[in-house]
C-alpha cells in the first residue's frame, strides 16, 4: 500500500500456511525484511508470534487475525485464519475489520484539530452547540429513581467528553439501576451496538431527556462521551462526521479504507464477527459479511466512539502520526502539543477511586484525550499509548521502544479484561524486539 506519511514498502514475502489456516503476508520495510541481526525484530520472535495466532485459530479460539508490526521504518503484517469458521476465503493484509472503541484516539485527535484552530476550547461548555445537554439535572444517587435528581454543579465542558468525565456512561458496579434501563429504551446505553438513531439530533435529544448519573468533571464513565463528541464535532465543523474525518485525516495520512460503512465493491474484504455466548459458549455472529452487515450502509448517526471499519496498514499511519507528536513525512496533521495534551493522565487518582471499570485497570492505566495511557505493564500487556475494540480489535504506540502494534480479530470479547488473543500477542510483540 502506497500512502502518504508512510514509508514505501520494500521486497515481499509471502509465507503460505496450511489447510484451514490460510495465507500469511510477512512484509518487511527497509533494511533487515529477514528479521536478522540489523532488523528491529528477530525471526524467531516473529515465528513465535505467528505461532500463537496460528494456535488460537487452530484451537477454534479465532476465525482468523491479522498483526502488524512496525519499528521506524520495518514492517511485517501477518495474517491467518479465514474470514469466518469453516470458510475458505483466507484472511489478508487488507482485510476490513470493524475497529470499534480504537474509533476514539482518532476522534480524540479530530476534536484536538479543532481547538487548535480555534473552533473549539477545551474549556469551554458544551452548550453553545450541544444546546440539548446544557442545564443538566443530576440523580442523587445512581439507583435511584429518575425523578430524585439535583441542578448540575456546572456545565459539561469539551474535555469532559475526551476525558470521559461528562457524568454520564457504563454502570460497571452491579445492582438495579433505572439509569440503565432508562438509557437502554431510549436508545443511547452503553453495549456492543452501535447507536440505531437516523441522525445526532435525535441521539442528542433521547440523551438529554435523561439526568446525569454523577456531576459533570468527577467520575470517569466509560464511553458515552466520546459518543457525544462525534454529534459536537458535526456541529462544529458543519459537516458529517465521516466528511471532516476524511478531509482532515484519512485523506491526509492515506486512510483510504477506513470509514463508518463499506462501499459494495470492498463488501468481499469484510469478515463476520462473532460473540460467545457465556453459557454455552457457542460462536454466534454479531455481525454478518457482505450486504446483510450493518456496516454495508451508512449510519443514520455515526458512532466516534467505536464505529469505525479500517485496516492494519491503515490505522498504522494514525498510530505513526501519533508516535511522531503530530508529524508525518507529508506535512504536520497536529501539533505537539496536541498530542502531548492526548497523551497527559487527566484523571485524578480521586476520580479513579471513583471510577471501578476491568479489575486493576487504574493499577496500570491512565486516560487521556480519548486515548489510554500505560503507566505500568506486565509481560503480554502493551505499553503507551493507545486503546482496544470490543470487537476484538488492539493498538498501542511506544515511544520508549518505538514499537507500534496492530491484533485485528473478529471475535468480541466477553469483558473489559483483555482476552488470551491480545495477551499473546503482546507478548510476543515485545519478545519479538531485537534491542
Amino acid at each position: 500500500m502506497r500512502r502518504r506519511g508512510v514509508e514505501r514498502m520494500g521486497r515481499r514475502e509471502v509465507l503460505r500456511g496450511a489447510g484451514a489456516l490460510g495465507v500469511a503476508a510477512l512484509t518487511g520495510c527497509g533494511r533487515g525484511t529477514r528479521g536478522d541481526a540489523s532488523s528491529a525484530f528477530s525471526r524467531a520472535g516473529l515465528e513465535r508470534l505467528r505461532s500463537a495466532m496460528t494456535s488460537l485459530v487452530a484451537r477454534g479460539e479465532l476465525p482468523g487475525a491479522v498483526t502488524l508490526l512496525a519499528r521506524g521504518d520495518e514492517l511485517h503484517v501477518d495474517a491467518v485464519g479465514t474470514h469466518a469458521f469453516g470458510s475458505t476465503t483466507p484472511m489478508r493484509r487488507d482485510t476490513l475489520f470493524r475497529i470499534a472503541s480504537m474509533s476514539k484516539p482518532i476522534a480524540g485527535a479530530a476534536t484536538l484539530l479543532l481547538v487548535e484552530e480555534g473552533t473549539l476550547r477545551l474549556d469551554e461548555p458544551v452548550d453553545r452547540l450541544l444546546p440539548e445537554l446544557a442545564n443538566r439535572r443530576v440523580l442523587k444517587r445512581p439507583d435511584g429513581p429518575l425523578d430524585d435528581t439535583e441542578p448540575a454543579k456546572r456545565p459539561i465542558l469539551v474535555s469532559d467528553l475526551l476525558t470521559l468525565r461528562l457524568g454520564t456512561g457504563a454502570l460497571m458496579a452491579p445492582g438495579d439501576y433505572p439509569i440503565v434501563q432508562a438509557m437502554n429504551a431510549k436508545g443511547v446505553g452503553v453495549g456492543p451496538e452501535l447507536p440505531q438513531a437516523p441522525n445526532a439530533d435525535a441521539w442528542l435529544a433521547a440523551l438529554g431527556s435523561l439526568p446525569l448519573i454523577h456531576q459533570p468533571g468527577e467520575v470517569w464513565m466509560y464511553d458515552t462521551g466520546i459518543t457525544v463528541l462525534g454529534a459536537l464535532l458535526e456541529r462544529a465543523s458543519g459537516q458529517p462526521l465521516e466528511t471532516f474525518l476524511r478531509e482532515r485525516l484519512f485523506a491526509p495520512l492515506g486512510m483510504k479504507d477506513t470509514g463508518f460503512s463499506v462501499p459494495a465493491d470492498k463488501l468481499d474484504r469484510l469478515p463476520t464477527t462473532y460473540f460467545r455466548n457465556p453459557e454455552t459458549k457457542e460462536f454466534i455472529v454479531f455481525d454478518p459479511p457482505g450486504e446483510d452487515s450493518r456496516f454495508s450502509k451508512a449510519p443514520g448517526f455515526p458512532s466516534a466512539a467505536g464505529g469505525l471499519v479500517s485496516t492494519a496498514e491503515d490505522y498504522l499511519a494514525f498510530a505513526r502520526m501519533m508516535l511522531r507528536r503530530g508529524d508525518t513525512p507529508g506535512g504536520r496533521i497536529l501539533s505537539e502539543r496536541s498530542v502531548a495534551r492526548m497523551t497527559t493522565d487527566h484523571v485524578t487518582p480521586e476520580q479513579k477511586a471513583r471510577s471501578p471499570f476491568s479489575p486493576g485497570f487504574w493499577d496500570t492505566h491512565g486516560w487521556g484525550y480519548a486515548v489510554s495511557i500505560i503507566k505500568r505493564h506486565e509481560p503480554g500487556d502493551p505499553r503507551g499509548f493507545g486503546w482496544d475494540g470490543g470487537y476484538g480489535t488492539s493498538c498501542y504506540w511506544d515511544p520508549e521502544t518505538g514499537l507500534i502494534g496492530v491484533l485485528l480479530t473478529q471475535r468480541t470479547m466477553d469483558s473489559p479484561t483483555a482476552p488470551a488473543a491480545f495477551v499473546d500477542f503482546w507478548r510476543a510483540a515485545y519478545e519479538a524486539l531485537t534491542g
